[in-house]
């Protein structure tokens, strides 16, 4: 578990992330990081230990910036070296900065293609490195040196194509804007919420709301699973659903009954978002999240 935040501002955001990544602490306390975008450049600090000592002062003044996301770590995958603190970074297409909550469970796979098809170097153990590139390829695969909002939303839907497993992530393209997205599950937590202020609307992606809450931000929304957010330069929110329905994950308060039922129900059920098919068997789906649950 770990937790993101990224944030649009009408000012320096370097504060609001670090307020942010303070009260996700509790999603991570092994790494923190925090890189924001200022004058056609990226600010990055990031290491090991907890928020108040990954981010002194002096860190602080060096990370300007009206656009910024932040990561704190709990690691499930890789080590625990300072290397695989994120968020990490990708010079082509444009500069992005990607950090993840989550876990890949075709991380293996994955690098042989990006080693062997897209020519990519992952230099960490880390799955999240491999996301990042997993994304840059796509969206570099488009080929437009001024990207618009679908691009981003075509990338991130090669993503969902290509990537198994569990993620909520947030990424910054430089001199573009902040993209966050949930996997099509819906399994990590993401919401997105905004804040007026007089020099217009602010915008905040994070893992939780209590990120939200904190900075004076008002929640719009849970990201649906398979949904991407992207805020523009020009602080403009465009949205879109980025995955088709999944085949539905099987939840039981009875572990062994849902282990032994999970490919027989798949197989056999016939189940549609917003409409429920399944014979005599006791289940409730809910509407929102491709979840069903077994009622007994």
């Amino acid at each position: 578990m770990c937790g993101v935040v990224g944030i649009f501002g009408r000012g320096n955001v370097n504060q609001a992330l670090f307020d942010a990544l303070t009260v996700l602490q509790h999603r991570g306390q092994d790494a923190a990081g925090m890189v924001t975008s200022a004058n056609g450049k990226f600010h990055l600090r990031k290491d090991n230990g907890l928020v108040r000592d990954v981010f002194r002062m002096r860190h602080m003044q060096y990370l300007i910036g009206n656009m910024g996301i932040g990561h704190v770590r709990y690691p499930t995958a890789g080590t625990s070296s300072s290397a695989e603190a994120q968020p990490f970074y990708v010079n082509s297409p444009y500069g992005i900065s990607l950090a993840h909550n989550g876990n890949l469970t075709n991380t293996s796979d994955l690098m042989k293609e990006l080693y062997e098809d897209d020519m990519r170097h992952i230099n960490t153990d880390s799955d999240s490195e491999v996301l990042l590139n997993i994304f840059a390829h796509e969206l570099e695969a488009r080929g437009n040196f001024k990207p618009t909002p679908d691009d981003f939303f075509a990338a991130v839907e090669g993503v969902h194509r290509r990537c198994r497993g569990a993620y909520g992530v947030v990424a910054l393209i430089n001199g573009h804007g902040i993209l966050g997205f949930r996997d099509p599950y819906g399994i990590r937590p993401i919401c997105i919420g905004q804040r007026k202020t007089e020099q217009g609307v602010e915008y905040m992606i994070s893992s939780e709301s209590v990120a939200l809450d904190c900075a004076g931000f008002v929640l719009i929304d849970d990201l649906a699973p398979g949904e991407a957010a992207f805020i523009d330069s020009e602080g403009h929110l465009h949205r879109k659903l980025c995955a088709g329905n999944e085949n539905p994950i099987l939840v039981s308060s009875n572990t062994s009954i849902s282990r032994a039922l999970t490919q027989s129900l798949t197989a056999c059920l016939c189940i549609k978002r917003g409409s429920i098919w399944a014979g005599s068997l006791p289940i409730r789906f809910c509407r929102k999240c491709p979840i069903m649950i077994l009622m007994w």
